[in-house]
């Protein structure tokens, strides 16, 4: 006889975690979530408070195919298991799924830049090597957190986690709830800072706080070229954690040696606990230098071979949003669109210019930048945008566009020769994607989520029919 799957959930296990109270014929559950609109056939809802109450949407996702609810009072449609509180259920239910698969090698990824790309690099390592589970999207609150816990199959050998924070004192409770063997910091940057006094000393220690969840003898990974990597190492020491670095001094564990983009990825030299090599990349962007090398720590300490790294970063692909390329038809041939407009802050608009700046062109091409706002950098906003223009100086681009309030800060200091449009929205700008680049040129698309980077890049795109 084959054997079969056990299901995710059964009914009996999650009254089990939650404390809560079974209503209704018992269910099982191969999937989680709290959307109702992404229910399939089989899946768990969970019943969360936020600005709209999830409660309203349980009958359509019965509907939909729901086995089974986690609600705070009875609904229609289906099996429930009612709890005092939906989100502390999804918490428990998280640390349940942890606590059953004692077995899983769990890593955790923070920073001010690359939390994704990197976490999805790690878990491209992880798949090559045995079955494994990762967040999806940037599932790296209170809630993505624990959802991705829960989500987690009994049967995966390796998980990799990303906590994410826009406030003080959030990541180390998610750190504590992932329990990683491995963590690590991409780096620290004026993101979010905003929402802390000292500003980026702040967002260190923040960040430095994952370490503060690790397993005993648990290995945390930083990168040591940080202004702040002085602070990521004295919390790991004194968490007992073992330190691994990663950077361009002769003292890292992975030390950066050499980086050459070409068109469509990069050749790095590296030299990792010794041992020098060169390896290959699918990405062409000098931060991912540096990104590599924490990958390649991360997988390490996963029990990850170098062999099997190499192999996924070989094949790692740009994210949406984060680096795609392609090219846009216009009058006379095609523009490279570079598409950047998930997010941005000073460190990662620096890292784009550069590399933007360093790809070739043909005879009349331009390398130009389509800017929008950089949010949640507080009073240092005006300064943070008026200092882009010495990295955009540095990188020797050509033309700027910008749309937004706090863009119009950096437009008004750039030179006239580099000013193109500035207008008060993205959407504004998009709507005169025509005359924003044209053939031989490569164009970057770079800003904030809630500056609407993406329309910009989505406009562009369509250009060549492409969007």
């Amino acid at each position: 006889m084959p054997e079969t799957t056990p299901p995710l959930w059964t009914s009996a296990e999650i009254e089990a975690a939650t404390s809560g109270h079974l209503s209704g014929p018992a269910f099982e559950a191969n999937g989680v979530t709290y959307n109702s609109r992404e229910i399939v056939p089989g899946d768990l809802f969970l019943a969360l408070r936020g600005a709209r109450d999830g409660h309203e949407f349980a009958v359509s996702a019965f509907a939909a195919g729901a086995t089974g609810a986690i609600t705070e009072r009875p609904v229609e449609g289906g099996p429930f298991v009612v709890t005092g509180d939906t989100l502390r259920a999804l918490e428990a239910l998280g640390q349940a799924s942890r606590d059953r698969s004692p077995h899983v090698k769990r890593g955790a990824v923070t920073g001010s830049v690359g939390k994704t790309s990197v976490t999805q690099a790690i878990k491209a390592g992880l798949d090559l090597a045995g079955p494994a589970h990762a967040s999806i999207k940037s599932y790296n609150n209170h809630i993505g957190v624990p959802l991705t816990l829960a989500r987690m199959p009994r049967s995966v050998e390796r998980a990799v986690f990303e906590i994410g924070m826009n406030a003080p004192g959030e990541i180390a409770p998610l750190s504590k709830m992932v329990r990683p063997h491995a963590a690590c910091v991409t780096t620290v940057g004026p993101v979010h800072i905003e929402a802390f006094a000292d500003g980026e000393a702040g967002v260190a220690r923040e960040k430095a706080s994952i370490f503060e969840g690790l397993v005993e003898g648990g290995t945390a990974v930083f990168n040591a070229d940080n202004p702040f990597a002085r602070v990521l190492a004295e919390a790991a020491d004194t968490l007992g954690a073992r330190p691994l670095t990663f950077g361009s001094d002769v003292g890292c564990d992975a030390r950066l040696i050499d980086f050459q983009p070409f068109e469509g990825g990069a050749k790095v030299t590296a030299d990792l606990f010794g041992k020098r090599f060169d390896y290959a990349l699918s990405q062409s962007g000098f931060h991912w230098g540096p990104n590599s090398l924490c990958v390649l720590l991360m997988l390490d300490a996963l029990d990850v071979s170098l062999e099997t790294g190499l192999e996924a970063l070989a094949a790692f692909q740009p994210l949406a949003g984060r680096g795609q390329t392609m090219a846009v038809s216009a009058p006379g041939g095609t523009f490279t669109l570079i598409d950047e407009s998930y997010n941005a802050n000073p460190l990662s608009m620096a890292a784009g210019f550069r590399s933007l700046g360093a790809k070739p062109v043909s005879a009349g091409g331009r390398r130009i930048v389509v800017l929008t706002d950089m949010l949640e950098l507080g009073d240092q906003s005006r300064a943070l945008h008026e200092g882009l223009s010495d990295a955009i100086d540095a990188a020797g681009l050509d033309m700027v566009h910008a749309a937004g309030p706090e863009m119009k800060a950096l437009y008004d200091v750039l030179p006239q020769s580099r000013r193109g449009l500035w207008r008060d929205t993205a959407a504004e700008l998009a709507a005169e994607a025509d005359v924003l680049a044209g053939a031989g040129d490569i164009v970057m698309v770079k800003g904030s989520n809630g500056s609407k980077a993406s329309l910009v890049a989505k406009a562009l795109a369509a250009l060549g029919g492409a969007g």
